[in-house]
């Protein structure tokens, strides 16, 4: 069967567990030249080893995706380690707060809108002029929490919000390009990212009762939905908010 991103050279940030590893993997198996990028050297290692070992080309390339000038490093060593980029994976986020946002830290305020917010603004600007050459897809990583407020997530989703109207924009205008942004919004994600709130069986029953299909999703699920969105399936989709909630914000 053909693969459905031969020769496609994909970044995704975030890439040493969960969501980000998951779609690392699905991609390298579709054909295309991964780099995985994550803050921590030996986790990024172990799942692009994973990968080369199962065949697959993969390059692990450590940075903070907090740091402006990691982002637009991290763009520039992806395009010499594989000559180009055609798909932009903006997977990394942070939360360090939880509770009343009134309690909200200004460290806390100022990471995650600079690693949820301004490193997606920055890699996309970075890698612009690649994917206009090639033609391109961007898939930004946003949320459920980016449509209705999680209680104690509020300043996670005023980014998220963000995110969803960069999305948007840079769809809008980057459109005659010939370079497609969409974003995948999941809900209750089964991933260490999101352990607090399914470790603790009080909160997830809380969680359950919102959701239709009665169950949390998997990494793997959204890994899915981002090989459509950065495959030519998916050719005449740009400005997307694609849910994958099992139903939570019908």
């Amino acid at each position: 069967m053909e693969q459905r991103l031969k020769d496609k050279v994909a970044l995704i940030t975030g890439a040493s567990k969960g969501i980000g590893e998951s779609i690392a993997v699905l991609f390298a198996s579709q054909g295309a030249k991964v780099v995985i990028n994550s803050r921590k050297p030996a986790d990024i290692e172990s799942v692009a080893d994973r990968i080369r070992q199962s065949g697959g080309q993969c390059t692990a390339l450590p940075a903070n995706a907090g740091d402006v000038q990691a982002c637009r490093q991290l763009v520039d060593d992806t395009v010499k380690a594989y000559g180009g980029l055609h798909i932009l994976v903006n997977n990394a986020a942070a939360n360090p707060s939880f509770g009343p946002v009134v309690q909200t830290e200004e460290w806390a305020y100022d990471k995650i809108m600079g690693v949820n917010v301004k490193a997606p603004f920055e890699l996309c600007r970075a890698a612009y002029p690649h994917l206009k050459k090639n033609g391109g897809s961007v898939i930004n990583m946003s949320s459920i929490a980016g449509h209705t407020p999680d209680p104690g997530l509020g300043i996670y989703s005023v980014s998220k919000a963000a995110l969803n109207m960069l999305t948007r924009v840079l769809a809008k205008e980057w459109g005659p390009d010939n370079i497609r942004v969409n974003a995948i919004c999941p809900g209750l994600i089964k991933t260490k990212f999101s352990q607090a709130l399914w470790q603790d069986e009080n909160i997830l029953k809380k969680f359950m009762k919102m959701v239709p299909m009665g169950r949390m999703g998997t990494p793997e699920e959204i890994a899915s939905l981002a090989l459509f969105l950065a495959s030519d399936d998916s050719a005449y989709c740009t400005g997307g908010l694609y849910y994958a909630d099992g139903g939570t914000t019908v």
